[in-house]
């Protein structure tokens, strides 16, 4: 159902699904603005409803869950991709969503999404759709190397298992019980990039400048912008492969594209999309700091139908990702040193509020800003030898 454009002022209800960090943030980001909130999430101590004013503790397909959001708030967002597209399509029936459900179905299912990359213009890694055994075994010897990973529910790493051959396929996917899997050739990667842009639903798109990340067992552990290896040519390849991306599928709100940047085979440098998320992303968390508006900034303008503004990026950044490890040293528990840490100039400390630590989990993120690169980076390798993270 197509909802009219207006804008919704100051005072409207804002509705999210899903309670995590990036709802927490999105809440802040609301009612900085004056906005009310509303959050569903199962967990009755989720990040987000914690702060929200309304928290409705429920499963995403709850009818009567549903119904109560529906009722409480002027538009809806998600915060958590793997919320069931099917909430979103039943929400968008009463109320304004963004980004839709259609949309989101296409960013749950890797298939799907590298089709749309596909239909964008927009070049992936060579891939092949694992459904069924005759697929297994039609499966082409050159994209082996590879890496499995589960069509759905995938992110974090999570779902993943890298092959060398046609055996360690097949025993991969017998593994993963056999879900339908995408198998992606391994590419010989330089790096990482990231752009988060946010498009209105009359088609208008801003974007945050290009982002270097490094992941750490498929988990991000550090953002960099501007991003060091990244020439202007390339950088405005990846923000011009994201806008298409968005548009290709009509999407209204945040969307954060992952790119690859791989070997050409010539000595050069070739950009592949990897992966999008619908929604604010990890490695766009630095904008709160270092960015005359934020990613959560632009959600809320994105759901309220407001203007969206090209955000400026004010200040070199360097964001950290803590992880529940740094709350365990040698096997006992312990709280980091965050007065040493605060102790240095430019640092900003994000906790999500989250009850309980353990290995994996994201805690919070840190964010070090500075006059220069230079200087930021150098700051955030201090934090790292005070937190006994690994220097990048």
């Amino acid at each position: 159902m197509t909802h009219p454009i207006r804008p919704l002022q100051p005072g409207a209800t804002l509705g999210v699904m899903g309670g995590g960090q990036l709802g927490r943030m999105f809440v802040h980001a609301a009612q900085a603005m004056g906005y009310r909130t509303a959050v569903l999430d199962p967990d009755p101590a989720s990040p987000a409803g914690l702060v929200s004013h309304l928290h409705i503790p429920a499963d995403y397909l709850d009818p009567a869950g549903l119904k109560q959001l529906a009722e409480a708030a002027d538009a809806i967002t998600t915060e958590f991709e793997n919320v069931p597209a099917q909430a979103l399509r039943t929400l968008a029936e009463r109320r304004p969503v963004a980004p839709a459900g259609d949309a989101v179905a296409i960013c749950q299912d890797r298939a799907a999404e590298k089709a749309h990359f596909g239909a964008s213009g927009v070049p992936c890694a060579p891939y092949a759709v694992i459904e069924t055994a005759e697929q297994l075994a039609a499966v082409s010897p050159d994209l082996l190397p590879g890496i499995l990973k589960t069509a759905r529910m995938g992110y974090d790493g999570k779902g993943q298992v890298r092959v060398a051959n046609a055996a360690e396929l097949a025993a991969a996917w017998a593994e993963l019980k056999q879900v339908p899997c995408v198998l992606e050739k391994r590419l010989a990667l330089q790096r990482e990039l990231s752009v988060i842009v946010a498009r209105g639903a009359d088609g208008q798109l801003v974007h945050f400048p290009v982002q270097q990340n490094l992941h750490r067992d498929g988990i991000l552990a550090v953002t960099q912008v501007p991003a060091p290896q990244v020439n202007a040519a390339l950088a405005a390849q990846a923000i011009e492969r994201a806008g298409l991306i968005a548009a290709e599928m009509g999407y209204v709100g945040v969307l954060c594209v992952e790119f690859f940047v791989v070997d050409d085979g010539q000595g050069g440098s070739a950009l592949v999309a990897n992966e999008m998320a619908p929604r604010p992303h990890n490695s766009g968390h630095y904008t709160i700091d270092a960015c005359d508006l934020s990613q959560f900034g632009l959600q809320v303008r994105c759901m309220a139908g407001l203007p969206l503004v090209m955000p400026r990026l004010h200040s070199p950044t360097v964001m950290l990702n803590l992880l529940g490890d740094l709350w365990f040293s040698e096997g006992q528990e312990r709280t980091p040193p965050w007065d040493r840490v605060l102790a240095l100039p430019g640092v900003h400390l994000h906790l999500y509020g989250k009850t309980s630590s353990r290995p994996g989990r994201k805690m919070g993120h840190l964010t070090v800003t500075a006059a220069t690169p230079e200087a930021a980076t150098a700051t955030a390798l201090q934090v790292c030898a005070l937190l006994g993270l690994p220097a990048f």
